[in-house]
């Protein structure tokens, strides 16, 4: 059989930009012997999608918890989402598309159910403190595939551990805390473009907001309308990024300047509302008494690996690894009484 890996490494080095990560280039922490039909990031990418973490994604919270509709997102589906625009700009930019998708659908596989709100409560119970994107890292290189991680790339590690930037700088003075790959800084920054607008979208749906609250300047800049808005800024990164000659990605200072106000207005609008501070507390309740309950009976929830880490921080991965129905049927099962638990009550 033919080496088609190495056919495709040969056309990455013919066809992408001079800036573009090479997979031919790529190290993983423990060598391994190359495949004979995908790139390290395609494997990268297959070994992501294939994993656990992935699969539950889909019933992680991304802002709305238990959601009565059909179509709102969820931790998964803005993973897709993020996936397709950071695709499109990684194709027009000619960079390696490969390596933009791997860093993509592994970038959230460490996020906690109910969202940010468990993130907030894992940071105050682990001892070291918790933030996904440093749990996503820890998803993919010590606690998938029964503790032996899923030995990725240098490229796809870096990716994920600097993909979020919170309420902080999006394109930071201090380029190190920048992914040191094009394709890195292009997940980053289209994490943002994608749920400041699909987080608009679903705070429409929820009737949290309307299109009239969206602020004035951002409509005339970007566009009334989610699909306009997303085509606007995509079209303005690509753009932007090509006149510096790819010496970062980033966009203009109009269209950045109504990212910020969007990404401003949902913290104020949406994020912070006093319904979700009283969601807030609910969910805390929920994990602390999860907390409390695996610490009281730590041989029947927590994993022996990693070996090393202490029983406080492998319980933290626990919790951090539940989906919300899992945490929320726990939480039913330490809480009420078994014949609640079997009648549902009546």
């Amino acid at each position: 059989m033919k080496n088609i890996r190495r056919e495709l490494e040969e056309r990455e080095d013919r066809t992408l930009h001079s800036r573009a990560a090479r997979s031919s280039a790529c190290r993983r922490e423990r060598p391994e012997k190359p495949s004979a039909v995908r790139t390290e990031f395609q494997r990268d990418r297959d070994r992501i999608l294939h994993s656990k973490a992935f699969r539950r994604l889909k019933h992680k919270t991304q802002v709305f918890i238990a959601p009565e509709g059909d179509h709102f997102r969820t931790r998964l589906t803005h993973t897709l989402e993020l996936s397709q625009i950071a695709r499109t700009i990684a194709r027009a930019l000619n960079l390696n598309e490969d390596l933009t998708e791997a860093i993509a659908l592994g970038h959230d596989l460490g996020h906690t159910p109910f969202g940010h709100i468990g993130e907030a409560v894992l940071d105050e119970l682990c001892p070291r403190g918790f933030r996904h994107y440093e749990q996503s890292l820890r998803v993919v290189e010590k606690l998938e595939n029964g503790g032996r991680g899923l030995n990725l790339t240098r490229e796809v590690r870096d990716g994920i551990l600097k993909h979020s930037k919170g309420q902080g700088e999006i394109i930071p003075r201090n380029r190190k805390q920048l992914p040191f790959t094009l394709e890195g800084q292009i997940v980053r920054l289209a994490d943002l473009i994608t749920y400041v607008n699909h987080d608009i979208d679903d705070a429409k749906r929820a009737r949290l907001i309307s299109d009239n609250d969206i602020p004035e300047p951002s409509r005339r800049v970007l566009g009334s309308h989610y699909a306009k808005r997303i085509d606007t800024i995509v079209l303005d990164v690509i753009d932007v990024t090509l006149n510096n000659g790819l010496e970062i990605i980033t966009c203009s200072e109009s269209v950045f300047v109504e990212l910020l106000r969007l990404r401003d207005f949902l913290f104020r609008n949406v994020y912070s509302r006093a319904e979700r501070q009283i969601e807030k507390q609910k969910i805390r309740e929920v994990l602390l008494a999860i907390h409390a309950y695996v610490a009281r009976n730590p041989g029947a929830f927590i994993n022996s690996f990693p070996q090393g880490d202490p029983p406080a921080v492998r319980m933290i991965d626990f919790i951090a690894g539940m989906t919300d129905n899992y945490a929320l049927n726990l939480f039913r099962r330490i809480t009420f009484p078994e014949y609640l638990q079997s009648s549902g009550g009546r």
